[in-house]
């Protein structure tokens, strides 16, 4: 049975799905963050314009005032975590609507520095190079938080143990990578195939 994004973003897993129009985010309450984002990309779109200027994060008022989150949550955080998309910028800086978008804090989950500067960026990269290879991927991000998960002390934001990308298609491609969330001095070394994970594993995992 061919995977979809409706596996992971459904009622079932999540207290609310913000449909953002490029991309879909579920977003789980008790975490103050997403469980799960998914889009699909666009081969001719993506790495075609290059938006230059970062818009700024917002908080996204569709969520309830005591569950959101703003950027404000993350300034000097004990964990030196980043404001970490799940949708990466870079994927979506072909139109300024979209982009925009992207920056919704509901679309972001702290990520400690190192890993989202230096080694997740990699597998971003890579789902680039997939959309313009076969046309459109579609990518699911998850986000695993452990059964009790340590917490940003300023606002109660969950920190996660780790996170995960998927890319498949209707054609039988499939590839996941797994991130631990944990703290690393250097990315010296690190490569895109050393966070390569079995596809069917990491569905039984989260479901």
């Amino acid at each position: 049975m061919a995977t979809e994004v409706s596996d992971f973003i459904n009622t079932q897993n999540c207290h609310q799905i913000l449909d953002k129009g490029y991309y879909q985010i579920c977003y789980d309450y008790n975490m103050k963050g997403a469980s799960f984002v998914g889009y699909t990309l666009d081969g001719s779109k993506v790495n075609e314009v290059n938006i230059k200027k970062r818009p700024r994060f917002y908080p996204d008022k569709a969520i309830p005032r005591k569950y959101r989150t703003t950027s404000k949550d993350y300034t000097h955080n004990e964990f030196k975590a980043d404001r970490g998309h799940l949708a990466p910028d870079a994927s979506f800086d072909y139109d300024q609507r979209a982009l925009k978008s992207i920056y919704s804090m509901a679309n972001i989950i702290p990520m400690y520095k190192t890993i989202n500067r230096r080694t997740w960026v990699k597998a971003e990269k890579y789902e680039r190079l997939v959309a313009k290879k076969l046309g459109k991927v579609t990518v699911v991000n998850g986000v695993v938080y452990g059964s009790n998960p340590k917490r940003l002390k300023k606002s109660g934001i969950a920190y996660p143990v780790a996170y995960w990308k998927m890319l498949f298609n209707n054609n039988g491609f499939e590839r996941c990578f797994y991130y631990k969330n944990i703290a690393i001095k250097t990315s010296k070394g690190d490569k895109l195939r050393n966070h390569a994970v079995s596809c069917k594993k990491l569905k039984r995992a989260t479901h």
